[in-house]
């Protein structure tokens, strides 16, 4: 067996089990879930209709690299949302099974195992899905602790020059998970620019970038490349999914977009890997691309329950809004696990803590201390989470 899958570690939501499962939570409530990022608003019924509509697909093979129409659409969707001049959908535009398979799989196309200890960086806390992936791709990964001290920047200085020289990919998250934080021009520049000087690749984990508040929508990577006058978007792929935006977690449907030279080997890559885009899902996707409206009402049932959370938790908890995203990230006021085990016991509420998202880096671990809540649920149960919370917050202090 490949030695390399003795270094993945346990899946937080597998230490999450672990750690409830030493407890028994209180009966007399209703159990609420906020501890996974699994949307739960309705699915809208034209990409129910638009899936239907397209199993006559299921009986052709379909190809890697999916329909003209898909891709023209995703094309389409970017230079509208993001203001940029359209991407060539043959060469810079690829179908994905959603966000997570291509974030992993990218690692295995880019690393150069010949290359003396290939190097992976990336923010910590983290989407375990990077770890895995540099491993298992024969490469170490290194961590940039992302702090509240900080704004949640990403702190380039943190790693010595020898890890750079042999870096070769980097993961980067905005909005980030779980901070919620949206990376300003500035710093993709300074990232754009080490970019240049060590020739990595970045890999732009924009999954949440239309769930946000008002009318500011989220910088994007391309966005920020075009404004730089990066207009080949080198070394620059971008990872974006329909789960959270359309609430289709179930369908897995994404796609990756950027440098065209990256993405001829990853769609390479692909081929052998055997994962093609389902044709009914393809049709659905396109639908999904081509509708705004049920985006924005998604928006609007987030912006609602962020707002009626953060009223209920402020009194009792550091909380403020994040840039963008569905995830609170809220300091706590007791070691993270205890919070965390000891609210599912009385409350039978569960989150999720904060130093399972994280590693040990730089001598902390930047996740200790801190929870995430995923505001996925309906606005009744939502609250009603919130309201527990603040109840059990106040009886700890």
């Amino acid at each position: 067996m490949n030695r390399d899958l003795d270094k993945l570690q346990p899946y937080p939501f597998q230490k999450l089990a672990s750690l409830f499962g030493a407890v028994k939570p209180n009966s007399s409530l209703k159990p609420i879930g906020l501890h996974i990022g699994e949307p739960k608003h309705a699915t809208p019924q034209f990409i129910k209709d638009a899936l239907i509509n397209g199993l006559d697909g299921l009986a052709n093979y379909p190809t890697t690299i999916g329909s003209d129409a898909l891709r023209t659409a995703i094309a389409d969707w970017l230079a509208s949302r993001y203001g940029i001049p359209p991407l060539d959908a043959k060469t810079q535009v690829l179908p994905v099974n959603g966000s997570r398979e291509a974030l992993f799989a990218f690692a295995q196309a880019v690393i150069d195992r010949s290359r003396n200890d290939p190097a992976v960086v990336c923010p910590n806390p983290f989407y375990q899905i990077y770890e895995g992936a540099a491993f298992l791709a024969g490469a170490t990964p290194y961590f940039l602790n992302t702090l509240p001290e900080d704004d949640f920047a990403l702190n380039f200085a943190q790693l010595p020059e020898s890890v750079w020289q042999r870096t070769q990919l980097i993961y980067v998250c905005s909005p980030g998970n779980p901070n919620g934080r949206v990376m300003p021009l500035s710093e993709w520049k300074t990232l754009f620019e080490m970019s240049d000087r060590h020739d990595f690749v970045i890999a732009a984990d924009e999954c949440y970038s239309e769930i946000y508040f008002g009318t500011d929508k989220p910088l994007g990577a391309l966005q920020a490349a075009q404004q730089l006058g990066r207009t080949d978007y080198k070394n620059l792929v971008v990872f974006s999914s329909l789960s959270k935006r359309s609430n289709v977690p179930g369908m897995r449907s994404g796609f990756v977009a950027g440098d065209a030279r990256v993405l001829e080997k990853f769609a390479l890559y692909r081929t052998y890997h055997g994962c093609a885009m389902n044709p009914a899902i393809q049709a659905a996707t396109i639908a999904a691309w081509n509708d705004e409206a049920h985006v924005a009402e998604n928006r609007r049932l987030y912006a609602e329950k962020f707002s009626k959370v953060i009223a209920l938790l402020a009194p009792v908890l550091p909380v403020t809004r994040p840039d963008a995203g569905f995830y609170l990230w809220l300091r706590t006021p007791v070691a993270d696990t205890g919070f965390a085990q000891q609210l599912h016991r009385d409350y039978n509420v569960s989150v999720l803590p904060g130093s399972y998202l994280a590693r040990e880096a730089h001598g902390i671990n930047p996740g200790a201390n801190f929870i995430r809540l995923a505001l996925v649920a309906g606005l009744d149960e939502t609250l009603e989470a919130a309201r527990r919370i603040a109840e059990f917050t106040q009886k700890l202090s």
